[in-house]
């Protein structure tokens, strides 16, 4: 077993890694870098608050050279951009309301639609109830109903001055000379959310 070399005094410990030059003595640069290495240790292990490096730091902030800004531009930039966010948004807020106005015309039509499909329905019940009207009037009061509920309403235009926006005069009957009024409803007009669905027919006298 052959024993390790003796350490002699002047023989000086290198840091790991590092190896000595020819005749035992370190090399300069490796033991100035490793003592450069321990103070960079030692000022991270060091406290937070340990030294005045806050102090140091709004000391170089005020020394900031701020005269290249220029403040108004910076200001009216901002005001473009805070236009332009504006301009956005409302022009987002008119595209959502007509979305909406859009989607609840269509569904007044797809509605509007169904129940201009139910006027022949509604026209055969009322010519049954001329008929059987004990019978036949509970089914057509209901039907009458909740049609209503979503918007249907019958015209009341019996014994009232004529008006060829609601309805269409088919039949004619002298009256005192006066302004046109119905005289009798023959088929029935109807308003769908207050537009006309459907005329109705009638017989005028005047």
């Amino acid at each position: 077993m052959v024993d390790p070399p003796e350490k002699h005094e002047h023989d000086t410990d290198l840091p790991d890694g590092a190896t000595a030059p020819p005749g035992g003595t370190p090399d300069d640069d490796v033991v100035e870098r490793a003592s450069e290495i321990d103070d960079i240790t030692d000022s991270m292990r060091r406290p937070a608050d340990a030294g005045d490096e806050g102090d140091d730091f709004d000391a170089i902030v005020g020394e900031l050279d701020y005269s290249d800004v220029d403040v108004p531009a910076l200001l009216a930039e901002r005001e473009e951009y805070k236009g332009m966010a504006q301009r956005i948004q409302a022009d987002f807020d008119n595209y959502r309301k007509r979305a909406a106005a859009q989607s609840l015309a269509e569904a007044d039509r797809a509605s509007g639609r169904l129940a201009e499909a139910l006027l022949p329905v509604l026209d055969a019940a009322e010519a049954a109830y001329v008929r059987h009207p004990e019978e036949v009037g509970p089914l057509l009061n209901q039907m009458l109903v909740e049609l209503k509920k979503h918007g249907l309403e019958t015209l009341d235009l019996e014994n009232k001055p004529f008006d060829p926006e609601f309805a269409e005069a088919v039949a004619h009957e002298p009256g005192d000379g006066g302004e046109p009024i119905v005289a009798e409803v023959l088929r029935s007009g109807y308003t769908w959310k207050g537009k006309i669905l459907r005329a109705a027919m009638v017989k005028t006298k005047d």
